[in-house]
């Protein structure tokens, strides 16, 4: 699998975290507000983090916009929300070397920064 970043381009946070991960050249990175997540690497992030609940953004303005506070969402529909609206993406979500990243946090950060800077095997 091809190593790649999903980041929104226009957020000051995704801007902090690639630049100080460092991605390099050879990981490519998506702007999501131009290409969404693929439905086949939402799948694959999900089952490797623990399911969609893992890279859903409940920050989001239309998480509130649209009443989703209000009920419990199934798994089936959080992931029907993210693949047809970016926002609902936690960011950034990064595959390198196998491995499924996503949010922003602190161990998250490093978790990534390591992978990146491991020797490919």
């Amino acid at each position: 699998m091809e190593d790649k970043i999903y980041h929104l381009s226009t957020c000051d946070t995704n801007r902090k975290i690639l630049a100080e991960v460092k991605p390099g050249k050879k990981v490519k990175q998506i702007n999501i507000k131009e290409n969404n997540i693929s439905e086949e690497d939402l799948d694959y992030v999900a089952e490797q983090l623990g399911g969609y609940e893992q890279v859903f953004s409940r920050k989001a303005q239309k998480y509130r916009k649209l009443g989703l506070h209000e009920r419990e969402l199934s798994e089936q529909e959080i992931k029907q929300l993210i693949l047809e609206e970016y926002t609902f993406l936690k960011r950034p979500v990064s595959i390198i070397n196998g491995k499924a990243f996503a949010g922003y946090t602190k161990e998250m950060v490093e978790g990534l920064k390591a992978e990146l800077h491991a020797k490919k095997k």
